[in-house]
This record gives C-alpha cells, structure tokens and sequence, in this order.
C-alpha cells in the first residue's frame, strides 16, 4: 500500500510527488519523515513534537485544508501538501511562525 505526496516545493517552486509506504494510523508527518530520509533530505519541514511548548509547529495545508501535519492521518491516495498561505514562505513547506514584532 501506498500514499502519494504532492508537494509543493520552493526554491524553484515546483510540485514535486512522493510516493511513500501506507499504513494505517500514520501521519502526514510520519510520510513527510520518511521522504526525508529515504529520498530527499533536502525537503524542509518543520516539527518540534518532542517540546509541548514549541507545539504547532508543523502546521501545513493538506488538500486546502489547515491541519497539523502530526495529527491528520496520511491517506491511500493522492495528498496535496502546502505551506501556510498566510504566513511568510521560508521554504518548501517551512513558513515563519514568530509575530514581525517578535523576531530578532
């Protein structure tokens, strides 16, 4: 079994698809993990589930929708993956999470 990531990429932007082994209960997360490892650690993503405090981190829109990368369950289809549109792009799948006012 297998899910199909289609990401969107910066830097040239791009959309680049993934496949990547399914199986129930997995995250997005989990699929984006393994990308990452198995054939593009370039692919920028961001996480901190280890560290409560720097929770939401991984947010992204998969299929439009604004979720949790953590916690939306990967799928046995076609799974379109993007940064926040709201936020400013740093790249691929990474956008900036600090208010203007807080950054240094």
């Amino acid at each position: 079994m297998k899910a199909s990531l289609n990401i969107r990429r910066s830097a040239p932007e791009r959309w680049e698809r993934y496949e990547v082994p399914f199986e129930p209960g997995q995250t997005v997360l989990d699929g984006l993990r393994w990308i990452r490892v198995h054939h593009d650690p370039g692919l920028a993503i961001r996480f901190s589930c280890i560290n409560a405090n720097a929770c939401k981190e991984c947010m992204i829109q998969v299929d439009g929708k604004t979720v949790y990368a953590c916690t939306t369950r990967l799928a046995e289809r076609e799974m379109r993956l993007e940064p926040l549109p709201n936020k400013a792009l740093v790249k691929d799948l990474v956008t900036e999470i600090a208010a203007p006012d807080e950054r240094l």
